[in-house]
C-alpha cells in the first residue's frame, strides 16, 4: 500500500536526509520524499499499520532533521 502525506522541510538535503530516514524505518518497503512537491510518498511493507509506521517514521526524521514535519 502505497500513501502520500505533505510535509514541511526547509532545503532539498533536508529532504534527502528525511527520506533516508524513512527507508530504514522498520515496516517502510519505500519511501520518496519530493522537495518541490512538498510530499512523501510512503509504500508499507504487507501487513504494516501505515498509521503505527508513519509515528516511527517521524521520529526517526526528526533525529535527522529536527526541524522537519511530516502532517500524518
Amino acid at each position: 500500500m502505497k500513501k502520500t502525506y505533505k510535509i514541511d522541510v526547509d532545503c532539498a538535503n533536508c529532504a534527502n536526509k528525511m527520506e533516508q530516514a524513512a527507508k530504514k524505518t522498520e515496516g517502510v518497503r519505500d519511501a520518496v520524499v519530493n522537495f518541490m512537491a512538498l510530499k512523501m510518498t510512503v509504500e508499507f511493507e504487507e501487513g504494516a499499520v501505515p498509521a503505527e509506521v508513519m509515528k516511527k517514521v517521524l521520529a526517526n526524521c526528526k533525529k535527522v532533521e529536527d526541524d522537519c514535519e511530516i502532517y500524518l
